[in-house]
């Protein structure tokens, strides 16, 4: 986005086809308060100077209709433009696109998604869509946190977030991003990032499946379980280590010695007793 020469501009433009920027669609421009610019948005600031606009210090605008240069309202003093469908006094935004926009005081920002959708969470310091209100794991300050995948801001970030079932955040498309490449577990504390139940269904069909050598078949090792955080002793299998609370394959071997002896029941006993047969076989 080119700085805009307004002191120099002798041109009305029609504001009907105006269209803003990539960022946004509205009929007005920030002077930028850091060097006296003119741009579109904030976004657009930013990407074209070495420094960052404050845009609760933007104190002018410049109409796209007439290019006249005023203090901060919604419309043109001169040619009553209006700048924007939605408006907001407090975070200087302009937006012509309908997203159910609302400022949220305690976030202090704008958001997306309807005010009657979303209820701010105190000890995660975001707004949280009311289907989680019961259900979501919250950590301190959670939302001012940044995405573990691409490392940038989550409480202001204009991309969708998640919150993981360990609490943490991550960008909506980051989280695609992860699990299209196989990345199931929460780059910030490896805890799995969605329900894995039918993986691990799978892995205790192929450890049955799979008959370890005598020498190792009653062989325990101790985990820690990244889904539970529990530690325990488990029947090793180079496939997988079964977190016996949980149920999870989400874990980490833990130092200490390998005990060797059979067991008799639950699942490691049915699991002896089928690669019993396999082995006789």
């Amino acid at each position: 986005m080119k700085e805009l020469n307004v002191k120099n501009s002798s041109n009305v433009h029609d504001a009907t086809k105006w269209k803003g920027c990539k960022h946004y669609q509205r009929k007005a421009r920030l002077v930028a308060p850091c060097c006296d610019k003119v741009y579109v948005c904030r976004l657009c600031h930013d990407e074209n100077e070495d420094h960052q606009m404050k845009r609760h210090m933007v104190e002018e605008v410049v109409c796209a209709s007439c290019d006249h240069r005023q203090p901060v309202s919604n419309s043109c003093a001169q040619c009553k433009t209006v700048f924007g469908k939605y408006y907001c006094s407090e975070c200087r935004l302009y937006d012509d696109t309908e997203k159910q926009q609302y400022h949220c005081n305690d976030c202090g920002i704008c958001r997306c998604g309807g005010r009657d959708n979303y209820f701010h969470c105190d000890r995660c310091d975001l707004c949280v869509p009311k289907s989680l209100e019961n259900s979501h794991k919250c950590l301190e300050k959670g939302g001012h946190m940044d995405c573990g995948v691409c490392l940038e801001d989550i409480h202001s970030s204009r991309s969708g977030s998640r919150s993981l079932p360990c609490g943490h955040m991550l960008h909506t498309p980051c989280q695609e991003d992860l699990l299209a490449h196989g990345i199931s577990t929460c780059p910030k504390c490896n805890a799995s990032v969605c329900n894995m139940d039918l993986i691990w269904r799978r892995m205790d069909k192929q450890i049955k499946r799979c008959a370890m050598p005598p020498e190792l078949r009653h062989c325990f090792v101790d985990v820690l379980c990244r889904d539970c955080h529990r530690r325990g002793e488990t029947l090793f299998h180079h496939i997988g280590l079964k977190c016996t609370d949980c149920g999870s394959y989400n874990t980490v071997r833990e130092p200490g010695p390998v005990t060797r002896r059979p067991r008799t029941s639950g699942f490691f006993g049915i699991l002896d007793h089928v690669q019993n047969l396999i082995g006789a076989l």
